[in-house]
């Protein structure tokens, strides 16, 4: 029953007035009641509940006609009293705390309160035919009687285990239905259960009597309709009880939402059915309750309404009332804030119609004509309004000046102008720089919010290039943030366009572009052509990814090469080698050596090297035996050692 509560809240109320259809009652989104006047199609009242959103109205029931005290009157002739009028005055108004408001019409005002008598939502208010009384069902099973004499509970009894979301008094004041998911028929003066009905396996969101006989004599029938379901089931009340199974079903196009008829009293008077499903369409039928009827019926004629444009789109249907004619049909459609009426004339010949219907020019017409309470100043035309309140951003507040006229204008002069404005941001941020004097005190974050909407408003390219000049993060993610979602898609396109020239340029807009994605992910997920809005920023995106890889290999080779030109470079910098010995060591015997030259060295390609050195030991005996000789100097140190470890040996 959760969900089926949650359905039935979605639903907004919107109900005609009874017998003479001249009012129309809507509760709107905002929670306010207004009643609409269907001959001159104008606001006729407006009333705010004091809990308007806490406390929203979740149905409406006109109350039958009566004659209505306007103040004190003169009195009137005997011919003047006959021709004394019945209007719809009461109307009752079920909320979400539980209580019922009673409004009047002819007053104006709320004309009572009744509280006290559910625990609960009130899901269903419905009025006695004659006598001053009104029931209420609620979410916490119950059914209360109220006396609106006494403002007061006249008796509170438990319908069902499940929520009571319809009820229905028959056209005689003796029976009640009552449904969630089981549909009872009460007995008024005892409250005792007189019938069950059961074949809805959702939520019972409809109940009509269809005739208006007696329930003895098997002619009585009533009508319901489910949550979800696309079926309005008619119940025969029937004298022996057996009366388990509808007799006759109309298809719908989908779940019924308000439905209007007009009783037979006979069975040779056929009933007239108008309903107006949730899909904003209407359906047609006519049928005569004389028994079981095996197949569903089909309305005989189905009513859409389309906008004039070159690709029409569908305008929802909010309510519709049968009038005396057959083929004429008062209908409500457009908006539930403001709703268009008229009385169109059907071709019933036809299965199907679509009138085409200018919305805008109903809705100028009747808006010209509202009488309204509340003045509008006047305003130059040739002002233009660059940019609404935002979010978070206050005005300064200037108090209330005390002193002579001169100190008003001195006060009036200290505010600075756009172009002040613009010089005060420090975009090179100079004021940090060692030395530099102190710059004016910049402007606060919302103030770049408020210069980003102005420039995208003028589409003035200096306002634009000073805020996206901006460089900190954290500026341009509070900037981003406070800006209002009207004007995301507008930035989003403007910096498109900024990504595709100079790439210095890109490079900061990349900066923003994350920070809207970022914040405003969720607002642009919402949208339904997004699509279209972002095709040409995502083809970019696409375009640079795709060449991201060729510049990246591009960008390794030219590192590369540029890597070996400067090492190339860096080995020829190198200074010359200083050839000039730092130290010189000679020896005594150096012109010796010099002159000796390789004579020590044996012949390498000789092959009788033992014979040479065994000549070369005699001669050097030789040598040591004459001291007179000169010694030979060695070529080098090794063979002096060889020398001497042979001589040692021998």
């Amino acid at each position: 029953m959760a969900t089926d509560g949650v359905s039935l809240s979605l639903k907004l109320p919107c109900v005609f007035s009874p017998k003479s259809r001249q009012y129309l009652a809507v509760c709107a989104q905002d929670g306010r009641l207004r009643v609409w006047n269907t001959d001159s199609k104008t606001l006729h009242q407006e009333y705010v509940p004091s809990a308007h959103l806490s406390a929203t109205c979740t149905c409406v029931a006109w109350g039958p006609c009566r004659t209505v005290k306007e103040g004190p009157q003169r009195k009137k002739r005997k011919s003047e009293a006959a021709q004394v009028e019945e209007k719809a005055d009461l109307l009752a108004m079920g909320t979400a705390a539980g209580t019922v408001l009673i409004y009047s019409t002819a007053k104006g005002s709320l004309h009572c309160t009744l509280d006290g008598g559910h625990s609960g939502g009130v899901n269903c208010v419905h009025w006695h035919p004659e006598d001053s009384l009104l029931y209420s069902g609620s979410d916490d099973t119950n059914i209360v009687e109220w006396d609106l004499q006494t403002g007061k509970t006249r008796s509170k009894w438990k319908a069902d285990r499940a929520a009571v979301t319809s009820l229905c008094v028959s056209p005689d004041g003796k029976l009640l239905l009552s449904a969630g998911h089981v549909i009872k028929m009460w007995d008024l003066e005892t409250k005792e259960v007189y019938r069950k009905f059961t074949g809805h396996s959702t939520a019972v969101t409809t109940l009509r009597f269809a005739t208006t006989r007696p329930p003895d004599s098997n002619g009585l029938y009533f009508l319901s309709g489910a949550a979800h379901d696309r079926l309005l089931s008619v119940w025969q009340v029937r004298e022996d009880g057996k009366d388990k199974n509808s007799v006759v079903s109309f298809t719908l196009t989908d779940e019924p939402q308000h439905v209007d008829l007009i009783t037979s009293s006979s069975k040779e008077e056929a009933v007239r059915l108008a309903v107006v499903c949730k899909d904003g369409q209407l359906h047609l039928f006519e049928h005569f309750l004389n028994g079981p009827c095996k197949k569903p019926l089909s309305p005989s004629c189905s009513v859409q309404m389309s906008d004039t444009k070159e690709s029409p789109m569908p305008i929802p249907l909010l309510a519709a009332a049968l009038g005396a004619d057959p083929q004429s049909v008062l209908l409500a459609y457009g908006n539930y804030l403001q709703p268009v009426m008229e009385n169109a004339e059907i071709n019933m010949a036809e299965r199907h119609v679509c009138l085409a219907r200018d919305l805008k020019t109903n809705l100028s017409l009747s808006m010209e004509t509202t009488v309204s309470k509340v003045k509008t100043p006047i305003v130059n035309a040739k002002s233009k309004v660059l940019i609404p309140g935002l979010p978070g951003h206050k005005a300064p507040v200037v108090s209330a000046p005390q002193g002579t006229e001169k100190r008003k204008k001195d006060a009036g002069n200290k505010e600075m102008s756009i172009a002040e404005r613009l010089g005060e941001i420090d975009l090179e941020a100079s004021s940090s720089q060692k030395g530099a004097p102190k710059a004016t005190a910049s402007l606060q974050t919302d103030n770049y919010a408020v210069l980003l909407m102005q420039g995208l408003e003028s589409k003035d390219a200096n306002i634009l290039n000073k805020v996206f000049q901006t460089r900190k993060e954290v500026e341009i993610k509070k900037t981003v943030a406070r800006l209002p979602l009207p004007a995301v898609i507008p930035l989003v396109e403007e910096l498109t366009t900024r990504l595709q020239g100079n790439p210095l340029v890109a490079c900061m807009m990349v900066r923003w572009l994350k920070a809207v994605l970022v914040h405003h992910t969720s607002y642009l997920a919402s949208l339904p052509d997004l699509v279209t809005q972002l095709g040409v920023l995502y083809h970019m995106i696409e375009s640079r990814v795709k060449m991201f890889h060729k510049l990246t290999k591009l960008h390794g080779k030219l590192h590369l090469l540029t890597t070996q030109v400067a090492a190339n470079d860096d080995r020829n910098a190198v200074s010359d080698v200083d050839h000039t010995a730092k130290l010189v060591y000679e020896e005594e015997s150096s012109d010796e050596e010099e002159a000796s030259g390789d004579e020590a060295f044996p012949n390498e390609d000789s092959d009788h090297w033992e014979e040479e050195e065994a000549m070369q030991e005699d001669e050097g005996d030789e040598e040591d035996e004459d001291p007179d000789s000169r010694t030979e100097p060695k070529a080098n140190g090794d063979e002096d050692m060889e020398h001497e470890n042979e001589s040692e040996e021998e």
